[in-house]
């Protein structure tokens, strides 16, 4: 059966035995390969794959430190550049096309809180943290270490700890702060 989300997850790696070459798509291998388990009806055969998924997550997670559940909903067209420290909250929405570096953190700031939810195409750098119940935009970039906890527009690119609004004008990023918005114009 043709999973179209896996397709286009092999697609954005555009190099030929991707699976001896970069352990990443390991992990979005057997993340699929779970979603598609969750779609088949109830019977001892999903039982039994539902067994094989989770004996694989362990083995995968633990060999590349990738934590790529299931239970988080992600878009086609997922690339995780390099492997090791990615972790991804099971309630996590991450959209079509994003691009993880390694060691992002997308999950909650407090036990049982909210997560976040991930627009498409959006590209995080190496250790970036995206926290809490926070909407991160379309075409959005998280800048390597960047520390999110507030909400991300479209087409944004944030920095620092706490993350703040980069704009790039005519050279050299300038951080400015975000707009300040109190109440209705």
């Amino acid at each position: 059966m043709p999973d179209p989300d896996w397709n286009a997850d092999l697609a954005r790696y555009a190099m030929s035995r991707p699976f001896l070459k970069e352990q990443s798509i390991w992990s979005v291998w057997i993340y699929r390969f779970g979603r598609r388990i969750d779609r088949r009806p109830a019977g001892m055969v999903t039982r039994l794959l539902t067994l094989f998924y989770w004996a694989m997550y362990r083995v995968i997670q633990t060999l590349t430190g990738i934590s790529l559940p299931k239970e988080a909903t992600i878009g086609p067209g997922l690339r995780i550049w390099h492997f090791g420290g990615v972790v991804v909250h099971p309630q996590s929405v991450i959209g079509a096309r994003c691009t993880l570096r390694h060691g992002v953190t997308i999950g909650n700031r407090v036990d049982h809180g909210p997560v976040p939810i991930v627009g498409d195409d959006v590209e995080f750098g190496a250790y970036a943290q995206v926290l809490g119940g926070i909407r991160i935009g379309d075409r959005a970039k998280i800048g390597a270490m960047a520390v999110v906890l507030r909400d991300v527009s479209d087409n944004m690119s944030v920095v620092g700890n706490p993350a703040r609004v980069a704009n790039r004008e005519k050279g050299p990023f300038t951080v400015v702060d975000p707009p300040v918005h109190e109440g209705p114009p």
